[in-house]
């Protein structure tokens, strides 16, 4: 399958004025028929070469395609044709990558193609849900408030990811750091020190001779433990990529982990309530919705419970009923959902528990940040405190004999 390439070219536009720019397309001949149907007449174009040092070519990231929604929203709000707002927001952009995409996004919307149709085209960045959304705007007429409300909604998902990321990243990288400075100790110092005590001729304390038996095992095996390291956390990550039954199996254990379950588990339930709310909300029928949900869901132990709700309520069985029959969603959210049934307010009534939800993750991740850093100070003292006393044990059981 033939892959985008961004193409540099310069020609004559519209007005018969020499012109010159880039434009990503698989191939040279269609960079030129796309340059024609813009009205531009091409005299060369040629694939842009790459830079011999490309550490700035950074990724796209999902909070950067909640940054081109929302700015898109506020040119479509400001009345902007939609092909010259794309040219605004991809000169703001400093992401090479992220400026190829709006590009394109761009080169086919201007060559007659539908906005939802062009965001199809690159399902790595846009899922299912972003573009049944814009499709649902493009036919109502409400491109700009549909944007919005997407804006909204991944600005929301992305928060959250970041406050989890946030509370994960600090203790995992203080454990590494640990476990690093530990390694140093055990195959750089804690030799020396053994040298030192060949020459007590006594018997040393078991504490020390227990450190001295890992510091040898350490440097006989550290390399291979690196390996197995590596190895192990390559194999977690292909095997979650590549093994359903795996990931199932993941998803259903971080559920039950102690503190971190809870947080997961009110996790699902905001990105479940806000993302049937907003689509509820932009006309999406709910049997289609249910199943955008269920792809966002984030656990495949609720997606599949999402998907069993949507053939409850294919066959003909309210949704309050049918969330009701999985026995994994909490009160709060059933209440709201009859309530909402009720009333036909529920997009507005799932809107106030995915808020309700989210607070709830924001308190117990800064909870869960308070209670780790006690823990995290106890262990490095343990780990560090521990080989320094086992180190200076046998010299100050020598001065007290002295």
């Amino acid at each position: 399958m033939a892959t985008d390439s961004t193409y540099v070219w310069n020609g004559l536009d519209k007005n018969g004025r020499k012109s010159q720019g880039e434009i990503v397309a698989t191939s040279v001949a269609l960079a030129k028929a796309q340059l024609r149907k813009q009205g531009v007449v091409p005299k060369r174009v040629k694939k842009k070469p790459k830079p011999l040092f490309s550490l700035g070519n950074k990724s796209i990231k999902p909070a950067d395609i909640a940054i081109f929604t929302r700015q898109m929203a506020t040119m479509m709000k400001a009345g902007v044709p939609l092909v010259q707002s794309f040219d605004i927001v991809a000169d703001g952009l400093d992401n090479e990558k992220m400026r190829a995409l709006v590009t394109a996004i761009k080169n086919e919307v201007a060559a007659g193609g539908g906005f939802a149709a062009s965001l199809a085209k690159h399902p790595k960045y846009f899922d299912e849900l972003f573009c049944s959304l814009v499709a649902s705007g493009e036919s109502s007429g409400t491109l700009e408030v549909m944007l919005d409300r997407i804006a909204t909604y991944k600005e929301k998902t992305e928060a959250l990811k970041a406050k989890i990321k946030k509370a994960m990243t600090y203790p995992i990288a203080v454990v590494i750091v640990a476990i690093i400075v530990t390694g140093i100790l055990l195959v750089k110092v804690v030799p020396q020190f053994a040298e030192t005590f060949q020459s007590f001729g006594a018997d040393l304390p078991g504490f020390t001779l227990f450190v001295l038996g890992l510091s040898n095992f350490a440097q006989d095996w550290w390399f291979i433990f690196l390996i197995g390291f590596i190895a192990a956390g390559w194999g977690y990550t292909q095997a979650l990529q590549r093994s359903k039954a795996f990931k199932d199996k993941v998803d259903a254990l971080s559920l039950r982990i102690p503190v971190v379950g809870g947080i997961v588990h009110d996790s699902v339930i905001a990105r479940f309530s806000r993302t049937l709310s907003t689509t509820f909300a932009a006309g999406v029928p709910l049997v289609e919705a249910l199943e955008s949900t269920a792809g966002a869901a984030g656990n495949a132990i609720y997606a599949t419970a999402i998907r069993q709700i949507r053939d409850d309520v294919t066959s003909g069985t309210s949704l309050y009923q049918s969330i009701r029959s999985t026995g994994l969603f909490p009160s709060m959210l059933l209440q709201m959902t009859s309530i909402g049934e009720e009333s036909g307010s529920l997009d507005e009534m799932l809107g106030k528990v995915a808020d309700q939800y989210e607070a709830q993750v924001d308190n117990a991740v800064d909870s869960l940040s308070s209670l780790m850093e006690p823990i995290i100070m106890s262990v490095l003292g343990v780990l560090v405190g521990g080989l320094m006393v086992a180190m200076y044990l046998p010299i100050f059981m020598l001065g007290s004999v002295v």
